[in-house]
């Protein structure tokens, strides 16, 4: 996590299109803003709007995006790649809040009272997204009301994910606890496969321990009893789940 935030290698608005007068450009680039769930109800003058604020950015693996503890400038959309979240604690360990995909928002902070980002993120693969200043977003949730709604969603989803795991922590053992993010992942990051689901995400036993609050050697520990029994399969950091149902049993 050495790079810069700002170590590009694109940097181009939708109105800078228009002045150069690439109209071929200009239509890819509505195509690219259609393809995030939040503006594809917009009318044509909601794109005029989105057109002269909404910035592509592309990242290249392992580049930030955004500090923790920095002050808020932007709200993020992911067109592709994966953006891991990370928090440091009072130790400085490094502790993994989620990863995001494609069509996700992110951060979900900032928007009233302009603070911090609330956490590091980080590039996994390359990724490209789509950048709108926090004041330019606010206007048009004002003058969009159906994008403002959408964004209420959006944030009621993530409490309620909130709530599931914090759930999960309080009333499961640490296998359980395991075995539900596990499930959580193939939901969120699952590639269905002719021997089963594919969670698409380079995940080392640390990353993972990380995430449900215990030791790496408790992970391994219980990976390899699963791998034993033909449930899961693990190469290159990449979990495959060849038997869904007894992972469903499990908790």
């Amino acid at each position: 996590m050495n790079e810069q935030p700002n170590e590009r290698h694109l940097r181009i608005t939708a109105w800078e299109f228009k002045e150069k007068r690439e109209v071929a450009a200009m239509h890819e680039y509505i195509k690219i803003l259609h393809t995030i769930p939040l503006f594809q109800e917009l009318d044509e003058r909601g794109f005029e709007q989105l057109e002269r604020v909404a910035v592509l950015q592309c990242y290249r693996r392992k580049s930030q995006i955004f500090r923790e503890g920095e002050a808020t400038k932007s709200v993020f959309f992911v067109r592709s790649g994966i953006i891991k979240m990370v928090h440091l604690d009072a130790q400085g360990n490094e502790q993994i809040l989620g990863y995001l995909k494609k069509g996700d928002m992110f951060p979900h902070t900032g928007f009233s009272d302009h603070s911090t980002y609330p956490a590091t993120a980080e590039v996994i693969d390359s990724a490209e997204l789509i950048e709108i200043p926090f004041e330019a977003f606010e206007q048009l949730m004002l003058s969009r009301p159906t994008i403002a709604v959408k964004v209420m969603r959006d944030m009621s989803a993530k409490i309620a994910d909130l709530q599931a795991k914090l759930q999960d922590f309080t009333a499961q053992d640490v296998n359980q606890r395991i075995i539900s993010f596990l499930l959580r992942l193939s939901r969120d990051h699952g590639i269905a496969l002719d021997h089963g689901i594919q969670i698409n995400l380079p995940l080392t036993h640390r990353e993972f321990a990380s995430m449900v609050g215990t030791s790496r050697e408790t992970v391994s520990r219980l990976f390899n009893q699963l791998r034993k029994d033909k449930v899961l399969q693990i190469q290159r950091k990449r979990i495959t789940i060849l038997q869904k149902e007894y992972l469903e049993g499990y908790r």
